[in-house]
This record gives C-alpha cells, structure tokens and sequence, in this order.
C-alpha cells in the first residue's frame, strides 16, 4: 500500500492552459510540484510569442480550433476565459458578444477529456450581468457536465499584495471525485505595504514620470483642491466644464437624466466658492477643455483632509474623467490605458511594478514593448491567488 502511495506522490499533474495570456495559471502550476503543462492557447500573438519565450511552449492560436482528441490526456483545465463581455470596464454585451461564448469551448474540451478538476477565473460582474443569466448558464452548464461547482471571491488585497481586484474562482470538481466537503481558503494577516512593491524613484526610466498636459491638467485641479476647507465635501464627480458651458434651459432639458442629476449635485460646491471656480476656471480653461475628461474629477478620497493635495493618493486617467482613489491598494490593473499614477512621485507604475502586483517573479521575461506589459499583465490572473485557491484544492483532495 505505502509503495502505491509513492508512486501516486510522483505522478505527474498534467494541465491545459486555455486563455493562457502570458502564464499567470502557468506560474502558479509551476509553484505545486509535479506539474506538466500539455497544451497551452491565446488568440493574442504578442502573448503566444512572450509565453514561449518563459516557458518553451508555443500556444495553440485558436481555442475554436483545438480538437481534444489531439490531447494527451490530463487531469486539470485551467482558464481565465476573456472578460471583456462582462467587465465594467467593457460595455458588457454578455452573450451578444463571441467573447462571452468562449466558456462554451471550455466545456467542449471538457466533456472530450473529462478532467478531474476545473479552475476558471473572470471579473465579479459576471455574478450579476444579463440579470444574472450568464452565472446560471455556466453554473448549468458546469452541472449538466458532471462538475460539482464551489465559487471564491477573493482580491490579491486580502492576501498581503496591495491591488484591489475583486475576482470570481470557478472550482470545478468532478462529480466521481467530489468528497461532499467545501474547500476551505487559508486565512491570511499580512500587513499590506504598497511600497514594498515599489522600485525606488531614482531607478525609475524618466519616461515613467508624468509631464505635458497630464501633468499640467493633475496641478490645475490641485489649485482648486487647496481653495476647499476642511471637511468639504467634493463627490459626486466635478464636470466642471458642464458649468461653465453656457447652455439655456432649452439645452439642459434634451441632455441625458444621469448628466442633468451631476449638474445639479454639482451646484452646491460651485455656489459656495464661486468667486474661486472662476478665477481658478479663467486660468485653466484651456487645459480644462483640451479633452472632455481632463474637466472631471472623480475624487473617491473622502473629505478634504489637512494640507489635502491630488498628488497624495494614485490617480487614473479613465474614460469618465480623472479618478482619484486612495493610496492604499492600487486600484484594480486593467487592459486599457488606465495606468495607474502614483501621485507622490507624479509617475506612472512601471511594468515591472505591474508584474509585482500581478505576483510574476522579478526573473520574469517581459515584452520589451511596454504597451504589449501593461496590457498584458492587467489581463493577467494575479498568481498568488490562483495558486491560493488550487493549493487548497489539492490539499483537500490529498492530490500533493
């Protein structure tokens, strides 16, 4: 019986890496012991080219396309499978987009190779768009296919790295094997020190630090943030260049429910510091409506502190306007160009420091393009945590 054991304990784990990116599901199989990779995939060339480059497989380029027959067999699918169909920052399309099918080709694969295990990743949002129709497709779907299904919401902030990113974890465990007993997560107390993931600033290429209008545009609003008192209160988000648009009645009237209701909670401030709005408008107005988001601001800070400035927390330049939020966590790494600001040294995070947060090794080979990192890692699954949520697993299944 110990001689079976043994040889059990030295079986290779073998594993599909679907949606691979560039290997956050990799990294973390590659943290348990006795893991093969058999077939990786991504639809994204410069992914394909960077997986190969860290780990010497070159990924299949289309999921569509795999035919499961040509598998060895294995014991583990892994995927982040693309959550631009239901993410906030997408326009969530759900099942009107190819995207939000791609969960289909996993289960295709599946129902072929009947893996012991399943471990899925995507953005909490999925729990709730469509009216909660897409969650219940793919609970189903993961049902009707002989998979018992355990759901973990977790964020890297919760286990000592400091990035806000809310994600759902798919368990899926095969029916035959499931034991009737919920996997239990490690609890962890790490302090959380963003700084600790920081290179320090005089490393730091100088095409890393903010300039030209961003710059001009974030010390515009600061003036402004130095005219409040104490204790202000400056939320909902400032358009303030909807005040200062001339529009009639008329005008106000045909524009969208949502932009009339900022106008009006907008009011108060503006009435209460008027003379300052508009000398501080005069001299700015140019920055201020170079680009319609550098006239709002999306301060998610609180009150006005003591010697308040914007420069005291991370900054994003996003779509709805200027986003302030608190130096804490990092907000949440995303595809676009969100990147964050670390406004204590007017810089954007480097890619490397993206590759921390993402919980990749400093000896991890990146694109030498920085557009390619960035984006790349902020469609990555953070590491630590994918490895959290299958080490539990494992370990509950005596797998190790």
């Amino acid at each position: 019986m110990s001689h079976i054991k043994i040889k059990f304990k030295i079986k290779k784990i073998k594993y599909i890496d679907l949606f691979c990116g560039i290997g956050g599901f990799h990294q973390a199989m590659d943290k348990l012991d006795r893991t093969k990779c058999v077939l990786s995939c991504d639809i994204d060339k410069f992914c394909r080219e960077n997986y190969h480059l860290n780990y010497g497989i070159e990924p299949h380029p289309n999921v569509k396309n795999i035919n499961p027959e040509n598998i060895e067999d294995f014991d583990i699918i892994c995927g982040g499978f693309p959550c631009q169909a239901f993410s906030n920052a997408g326009k969530k399309k759900t099942f009107n987009d190819d995207r939000g099918l791609l969960f289909d080709e996993i289960i295709r694969i599946a129902k072929n190779k009947k893996p012991k295990f399943m471990f899925l990743e995507n953005v909490k949002h999925i729990l709730k768009v469509d009216n909660k129709k897409v969650i219940e497709y793919i609970k189903k779907s993961i049902d009707d296919n002989g998979y018992h299904l355990q759901l973990f919401q977790i964020s890297p902030h919760q286990y000592g790295i400091p990035q806000q990113r809310e994600r759902v974890y798919f368990v899926c465990i095969r029916k035959d094997i499931y034991n009737g007993v919920d996997i239990k997560l490690p609890i962890n107390n790490t302090n959380v020190s963003f700084t600790d993931f920081l290179d320090k600033k005089e490393d730091i290429d100088n095409k890393y630090f903010i300039d030209g209008d961003i710059l001009k545009c974030l010390e515009a609003w600061d003036e402004m943030i130095k005219v409040f008192e104490i204790d202000e209160k400056i939320s909902p988000t400032i358009m303030i260049n909807e005040h200062y648009n001339n529009h009639t009645q008329q005008q106000y009237n045909q524009y969208a429910t949502w932009r009339q209701d900022y106008i009006k909670a907008n009011k108060p401030l503006i009435t209460k510091y008027k003379d300052k709005w508009d000398l501080w408008y005069t001299k700015h107005k140019d920055i201020l409506t170079k680009r319609e988001i550098y006239g709002k601001l999306e301060w998610q800070v609180g009150k006005i502190k003591p010697n308040d400035s914007i420069f005291n927390y991370f900054i994003q330049i996003r779509q709805s306007g200027i986003r302030v939020k608190k130096a804490t966590y990092f907000p949440t790494l995303v595809a676009i160009s969100q990147i964050p600001i670390y406004g204590k040294e007017k810089r954007y995070i480097t890619p490397k420091e993206c590759a921390r947060l993402q919980s990749f090794p400093d000896s991890y080979k990146m694109d030498p393009n920085d557009k390619h990192s960035y984006k790349q890692f902020g469609n990555a699954v953070n590491v630590d945590n994918v490895y959290t949520i299958i080490k539990a697993t494992m370990d509950h299944y005596n797998v190790l």
